[in-house]
């Protein structure tokens, strides 16, 4: 089940917040946890029990981290919880890439391929496991106190409105909204305008411009100009997409009296990779810097282990993200800029770049970044940067200028838009009076749920992660 869908929106939707707002306050946990687990379930029933699994380990693990006898047992308890999460992961994820790397090397020495049955990925899984390792983390730093009820970090840990794509979550910034939250009718509102935004974003914009993306991709020796339109149309197909999933989750969250991270504040217009990442996915690069950067050294062990420290984060960051090189090239490619940025003085500065020019280059490598991350393999990523650098001519094909919609390419324009207008305003539709929100965002969700109505199944891009 997916958010942008008739099934969601008019009926799963409802009937929760029905069921949420006419129980008491100790049965809304239980009522989270029912519906979160027939959210995920709808997709594959027999996966509840992994999820339940990893967080009922993470629960009592850190548990133990904090009332064990010596510091031993609760070190080892601490390292057990992650270590499972990890393994979780690892299985189910990476399996299938490691044995597809090792059979292709064992074919090339002459050797017989290892049988192995394909693993079907969970959704969710990577957003799941960084949060269950988060909170044994923080409960055994002392960082956090341990969940008061199962119920409460099962519910935390299924939570339907970013279970399946973010934001990533941590416990001890949700702790006490599991012990209280407010409920008002401003709150409720305000968490509806945030779901139809992030609806419009995924339906009108990211959905128009996601048909160019794919057959521009699909090229084998895309032009210049066909390339640099496919990979425009992909950058801001991924930002509506996942900022939009976010923007519902947040929304969602707050109809039911959570606050979540904001997880992204207008990325395309940083001035280094180094501010994109304090803008992109806001949520992972501050779990990554948590419990991966800071871990590791930091920039406190000199100068060349900081610069190993930024590119091994990242490398891992990329990994997170599938089991694929073409993320490892990803996340090397961020972390190869975040050290010359920093080697180059950046943390002292704004930028490395002349100021005027900063935006232009910055945008452009993260937009050089994506098409690795977009590529199914780094052969196409290179078929596409070939085109890029106008090896495969200039122009567009009789074959790609017939199928070029105009719809597509006027959301093209409204997106690249909506992304640059914080350098020009700071208009946002909460600067309306109140009866002009309400009557904005009653337009902007005609024209979602209309489109939404109208169209096939398209899932979230981070679905896949």
């Amino acid at each position: 089940m997916i958010f942008s869908t008739n099934l969601f929106v008019f009926f799963f939707l409802p009937a929760f917040l029905a069921i949420y707002y006419l129980v008491p306050w100790r049965a809304k946990s239980y009522i989270i946890l029912a519906a979160s687990y027939l959210f995920y379930g709808w997709w594959r029933a027999e996966y509840l029990v992994l999820i339940f699994g990893m967080s009922t380990i993470s629960f009592y693990a850190a548990k133990i981290s904090v009332t064990a006898a010596t510091v031993e047992r609760r070190r080892a308890a601490m390292i057990f919880g992650v270590a499972v999460d990890l393994l979780a992961l690892g299985y189910f994820k990476y399996a299938n890439f490691f044995i597809d790397n090792a059979n292709a090397v064992l074919a090339f020495s002459g050797s017989s391929g290892i049988s192995w049955p394909d693993v079907l990925l969970p959704i969710g899984i990577s957003f799941h496991t960084f949060q269950s390792i988060s909170y044994v983390v923080d409960v055994w730093r002392r960082d956090a106190p341990p969940a008061r009820r199962l119920v409460d970090f099962l519910a935390f840990g299924a939570l339907f409105p970013q279970l399946i794509a973010g934001p990533v979550l941590r416990y001890k910034d949700l702790a006490d909204q599991f012990i209280t939250r407010s409920h008002s009718f401003e709150l409720f509102t305000k968490g509806v305008y945030r779901f139809l935004t992030g609806l419009a974003m995924k339906v009108l914009i990211a959905d128009s411009v996601s048909p160019l993306a794919d057959r521009i991709f699909a090229l084998q020796s895309p032009t210049l100009v066909e390339s640099w339109l496919g990979a425009f149309a992909y950058t801001f197909q991924l930002f509506f997409d996942f900022a939009g999933y976010s923007a519902m989750a947040i929304g969602l969250g707050l109809m039911i009296g959570f606050h979540f991270i904001e997880n992204f504040n207008a990325p395309y217009i940083s001035k280094s990779i180094t501010e994109f990442w304090r803008r992109w996915h806001i949520s992972l690069s501050t779990w990554l810097r948590d419990y991966l950067y800071i871990p590791l050294g930091g920039n406190r062990k000199g100068k060349t282990r900081t610069y190993l420290n930024l590119v091994l984060t990242m490398l891992l960051g990329g990994f997170w993200h599938g089991a694929n090189w073409t993320f490892l090239a990803w996340g090397a490619w961020h972390g190869g800029w975040m050290a010359i940025e920093r080697a180059l003085g950046a943390k002292g500065r704004e930028t490395i770049w002349p100021k005027a020019a900063a935006i232009p280059i910055t945008f452009v490598l993260v937009i050089l970044g994506w098409v690795m991350f977009r590529a199914t393999t780094v052969s196409d990523a290179w078929a596409m940067y070939r085109g890029m650098f106008g090896m495969n001519g200039v122009g567009i094909s009789p074959e790609v200028m017939w199928q070029l919609r105009g719809s597509e390419l006027t959301m093209l324009c409204v997106a690249a838009a909506i992304s640059f207008l914080p350098l020009v305003s700071s208009w946002k539709p909460s600067t309306l009076s109140p009866m002009r929100q309400a009557v904005f965002f009653s337009l902007l969700g005609f024209l979602a749920l209309s489109r939404m109505a109208s169209q096939s199944y398209s899932p979230f891009l981070y679905f896949q992660f």
